[in-house]
């Protein structure tokens, strides 16, 4: 739990300390939103991978993997879809629905969708400051991830 509350921080610190406390997270075009949520999305899981102890950069890589390829953030997705308010499936629907210009070689379309979508609400929950529903939600994904594993 001390790791959760030290990543809470340092994402609060980052969100204050770059004066994103005017960005209106709605207005944003949902891509956009995919784009900073693919890095706070994979900062979490990375964070999360390294509590679990000191391992080879390989091991850690192979980790994280697990979680940030499409298939694995679609199904992330349909672990926390439950949870989800109203405005947070909007959220997640316009990113799932945008149109991309490429989808990666070694994704499914539908689930490179889904994993467009959660990114979406992960930068959209950064950007508005939603912090403490962000780590809630990645961690319950995470947590039932574990119990599967």
């Amino acid at each position: 739990m001390e790791n959760d509350s030290n990543m809470q921080k340092f994402l609060e610190d980052v969100h204050q300390s770059i004066e994103l406390k005017n960005i209106k997270a709605r207005e944003y075009s949902p891509l956009v939103l995919a784009y900073i949520g693919d890095a706070v999305f994979e900062l979490l899981i990375r964070t999360e991978i390294v509590s679990r102890g000191n391992a080879p950069v390989n091991k850690l890589h192979k980790a994280v993997r697990e979680y940030v390829k499409a298939s694995a953030q679609a199904n992330i997705y349909n672990r926390i879809k439950d949870y989800l308010t109203e405005e947070e499936e909007a959220i997640f629907k316009r990113g799932r629905n945008a149109k991309s210009s490429s989808v990666p070689k070694n994704a499914d379309l539908l689930d490179y969708k889904h994993a467009t979508g959660l990114e979406a609400l992960c930068g959209y929950l950064y950007l508005d400051g939603q912090i403490d529903r962000l780590r809630y939600l990645i961690n319950l994904a995470i947590e039932e991830q574990k119990v599967e594993e």
